[in-house]
């Protein structure tokens, strides 16, 4: 029971065996020049997934981070973010297999694969809930926000920009946190993501995080994803082997969030 706890507190939903954490590639690991598909365009897919990394804390992602430096927090959302890290991150959505969502979803610790078409891209998610996202490619623009349902990966719009794929989002919802640290967003959360591929080896990833209903000001985030040839994604479903988390005890009796920290 102990050691079936301790796997819990990782992320609070990492039981799948098939999945891959992505580490910084190498210096001397290969670079292979980037596929572009017959057009020209980069191919963002191929025959393998990409091996997301596990970002825990997408603020010592920002750009210029410092020790201790924190997002541009609105009162209320700072003091969110220190509640949920009081208790341990124990309301984390994603721990009970919700969807990640926005940029979680990039840095969520599963496989992922890209599938490229002319008119729209699809990410498809092995764990995470076992979700996929839609990238409209085809010039659409967003409907008004107030027409828009919300989502869990909200609606998305793509376009390239030379080599980067440049993809808008708005209309999420407010099930999601950003990160398993504890930083949360409204529903005026608007995304821009900046995808490119400067070698066949590595996703580089670029998100500008822009809620003002939940901070100041603007605030961008990145990290590389590597890639893993011949890998496909795996069948696995979070809520086979899920718990109410909120009741687990140990062998003890003891409250499983108040021996853990994950942190």
């Amino acid at each position: 029971m102990k050691k079936l706890i301790t796997i819990f507190t990782m992320a609070g939903m990492l039981l799948c065996t098939g999945a891959v954490f992505a580490q910084r590639p190498a210096e001397d690991s290969p670079r292979t020049p980037t596929p572009r598909l017959p057009d020209g365009t980069v191919d963002l897919g191929g025959n393998g997934v990409w091996n997301l990394p596990y970002v825990t804390n997408i603020a010592a992602r920002m750009e210029g981070f410092d020790e201790g430096k924190r997002p541009p927090f609105r009162p209320w959302a700072q003091a969110m973010w220190a509640y949920n890290r009081s208790n341990l991150v124990k309301y984390d959505p994603e721990g009970f297999c919700l969807p990640p969502g926005g940029p979680r979803s990039m840095g969520t610790p599963y496989p992922a694969e890209i599938i490229q078409n002319r008119d729209r891209i699809l990410i498809i998610f092995e764990g995470g809930g076992h979700v996929w996202r839609e990238i409209h490619m085809d010039g659409r623009e967003h409907p008004p926000l107030e027409e828009l349902n919300p989502t869990y990966f909200g609606h998305s719009v793509g376009h390239w920009e030379g080599d980067t794929l440049v993809v808008d989002t708005i209309g999420y919802n407010e099930k999601t946190w950003i990160d398993y640290n504890g930083h949360m967003h409204t529903e005026q959360l608007h995304t821009i993501e900046y995808i490119t591929r400067p070698f066949k080896e590595v996703l580089h990833y670029v998100a500008v995080i822009d809620d003002p209903g939940a901070y100041t000001e603007p605030w961008t985030v990145q990290w590389d994803i590597n890639w893993n040839d011949d890998q496909e994604l795996q069948d696995y479903v979070c809520q086979e082997n899920n718990k109410f988390l909120l009741d687990m005890v140990d062998d003890e009796g003891n409250p499983f969030f108040q021996k853990t920290n994950g942190l």
